[in-house]
């Protein structure tokens, strides 16, 4: 083994030591509430099929009806041959859904935000971001080579300050809507205010929120009724409450084709396959005709986070209807009481992610539940009683 190599091995036995390493699970049905998983059928929570549309039967014949108008992949990058008209409707009809003149797909929300930024800002310019963002907004800004800011999570009042003290002509306010590992909900009007009166742009990747709230399922924008004008950089995600693949950025016919024009992680790479956007389509329709799912979902988490909260645990999350999300995390505090909580329940025949730093904070080690609109009040009552038995 050369040195290098070495100095690599040296360093994951450090990580298994510190109760950090990470380990792959091997999944041998499709995405629901029950799966299998290493030879064993567990009761799962931890998968972000927020809407329950993974394993559709709606969705599944969309993409394989998909799969035999336009085969199976691409081909190519939207710029040369791989744009084709299912693609084009999909654009056209999740900006008819977000209320933004135009969308434009990307294949992952990553190269989503890193294509945005990496188009609009400079080393001139600078990125400000709440504490917590997701770290693909944090790459974003770091291979744009702007100057990163990272203010207290939902401070404003922070936020302000720096807008206040430093002019700089080329700045970006980024948030998540619904923060992936808290659950909590930014604060968009203030942020969208404090972006009008600085004349800074303001982008909300909406990974968590997009098909969950809001009236429609239209996500955060919808939820706190901001337009397009205060919110001109809306980033959504394809591969959670929609249960398919994929990303979009939705904003002004300008914003569109400039990243048409500059976004090197969309100009670069193999157009997301077009039975995928054909499926998709049908997420939407879902999405729009069934608003049960996201009234089913919102008790389900409401549900959880106060019979956590009654058991003792320290759970972060809404208070009500109105601010639940379907990410519930119970705090425990080290790695190894993290890992520990999440064996016992697995041995209760129950799947739940334990989160460690970096992921999140030192001491913030925590459960990372999250529900779907196919689980039932039953599920939940057994977690919660498996919760009780494992504390």
């Amino acid at each position: 083994m050369i040195a290098a190599e070495a100095a690599l091995a040296a360093a994951l036995e450090e990580r298994r030591r510190a109760g950090l390493y990470r380990s792959r699970s091997m999944l041998d049905s499709a995405q629901g509430t029950e799966v299998r998983i290493d030879g064993q059928t567990l009761l799962a929570f931890c998968s972000n099929d927020y809407l329950g549309l993974a394993n559709h039967p709606n969705v599944v014949a969309a993409l394989k009806d998909g799969a035999n108008r336009y085969g199976v992949g691409s081909g190519a990058s939207h710029l040369v041959s791989g744009h084709s008209r299912v693609h084009e409707e999909l654009e056209t009809a999740l900006a008819r859904f977000t209320g933004r003149p135009r969308a434009l797909l990307f294949s992952t929300g990553y190269m989503a935000n890193v294509g945005v930024v990496s188009a609009l800002m400079t080393r001139k310019d600078q990125v400000l971001h709440d504490r917590l963002n997701h770290a693909s907004l944090l790459d974003a800004t770091r291979m744009a080579g702007a100057r990163l800011r990272r203010f207290p999570h939902l401070d404003t009042d922070t936020l302000a300050g720096w807008l206040e003290d430093d002019p700089t002509p080329g700045r970006l306010i980024a948030t998540d809507g619904i923060f992936s590992m808290d659950g909590d909900l930014a604060n968009l009007p203030e942020l969208a205010k404090l972006a009008q009166r600085y004349e800074a742009w303001l982008m909300v990747d909406d990974a968590h929120a997009f098909g969950v709230i809001g009236e429609s399922g239209a996500g955060s924008c919808e939820r706190w009724g901001l337009s397009a004008d205060e919110v001109p950089i809306l980033i959504g995600t394809l591969g959670k409450a929609f249960g398919t693949f994929g990303a979009f950025v939705a904003g002004s016919e300008v914003l569109i084709e400039t990243l048409i024009q500059s976004a090197r992680s969309y100009i670069y790479t193999t157009a997301l396959p077009p039975a995928v956007a054909y499926a998709t389509l049908a997420s939407l329709e879902l999405i729009r005709n069934e608003p049960w799912r996201r009234t089913h979902l919102a008790a389900l988490s409401q549900r959880l986070i106060d019979g956590a909260r009654a058991l003792g645990f320290e759970v972060m999350g809404g208070t009500d209807d109105e601010t639940a999300t379907p990410i519930v995390p119970l705090i425990l505090g080290t790695p190894e009481a993290a890992t520990s909580m999440s064996r016992a329940l697995l041995e209760h025949g129950i799947l739940v992610g334990a989160i460690r730093p970096p992921t999140v904070p030192a001491g913030t080690a925590r459960l990372r539940i999250t529900l779907s609109a196919a689980h039932t009040d039953e599920q939940v009552s057994r977690l919660l009683e498996a919760l009780a038995e494992c504390r």
